[in-house]
């Protein structure tokens, strides 16, 4: 087993841009690639859900886990294929019952990575308190596995932030924001042993508005109109993520360093809007 490795934690994958994008990335960086891969999939299909087919698609590129948030249930066969899709992630504080599982321990190269999907309650849906819910899956993780990795998919950074001071007293690896498609600079390491940043940001085309259409965005900000969303295709993405550096004994995290690349992609917009 190795005494240390890289977790890249991609974020928010949106539509068919962020897809190839994240597509050729991977394949750019073979060479190098971090030991454990991790990406946020809930707009990966046409910038609401995800789709079997896209599913195993992101699968073939040697993503190792999925996490989601609350767009997860956007596409109805999510119902029929998340019991089977053994990488998948929905937020672990739906209530009790709901489909799917809210966690994960993956082992790979003799390593085992514990992932952890939870929504934020400001601003967003009903659901339980992450508080209790993470409180307890941590403790399960960490009965077989010091390394535990969690995608706190929010809309309020003081919310973010909260989690993230919080659960670095539990010895936790790493805490990633996630949701709001922006990236930010806050990048730190917490107790000695936690890697914090308020949101990783997105996978997907960089001229639109968080991976959208420019123009139905801004249509529906002054009509006030709910026209109906669709994914931008400029032919330019970009690629939001981190790497972190992690000691496979202790669980800490060393280092973390912010990902925010541009990939160019030539196919015409049409074929790029799924």
């Amino acid at each position: 087993m190795k005494n240390k490795i890289d977790i890249m934690f991609l974020g928010d994958i949106v539509g068919k841009p962020g897809r190839e994008a994240v597509r050729r990335y991977i394949a750019s960086i073979n060479s190098n690639r971090p030991d454990f891969i991790i990406a946020n999939v809930e707009n990966a299909s046409h910038g609401f859900g995800l789709t079997q087919k896209n599913y195993n698609e992101l699968l073939s590129y040697g993503i190792d886990c999925f996490t989601s948030g609350n767009h997860i249930w956007d596409k109805r066969e999510i119902f029929q294929y998340i019991k089977e899709a053994d990488r998948l992630i929905r937020p672990i504080n739906y209530p009790k019952g709901t489909l799917g599982v809210g966690y994960r321990i993956i082992e790979k190269d003799d390593v085992k990575i514990g992932v952890i999907n939870v929504l934020g309650r400001t601003f967003m849906g009903l659901v339980e308190s992450p508080w209790n819910v993470l409180e307890e899956a941590i403790k399960e993780i960490k009965k077989e596995t010091p390394i535990v990795v969690i995608d706190i998919h929010a809309e309020a950074s003081a919310e973010k932030i909260c989690i993230g001071k919080y659960f670095a007293q539990y010895g936790v690896t790493a805490v990633l924001g996630t949701h709001t498609h922006v990236q930010t600079a806050d990048e730190k390491i917490y107790e000695d042993c936690c890697a914090y940043i308020t949101d990783v940001g997105f996978c997907g085309d960089k001229n639109g508005v968080i991976g959208m259409d420019y123009e139905i965005s801004v249509k529906r900000l002054i009509s006030a109109m709910p026209d109906r969303l669709d994914v931008a295709a400029s032919g330019e993405s970009q690629i939001n993520g981190v790497i972190i550096s992690v000691d496979t004994i202790s669980g800490k995290a060393g280092a973390i360093k912010r990902i925010n690349e541009e990939i160019i992609i030539k196919e015409e917009n049409s074929i790029m809007k799924g």
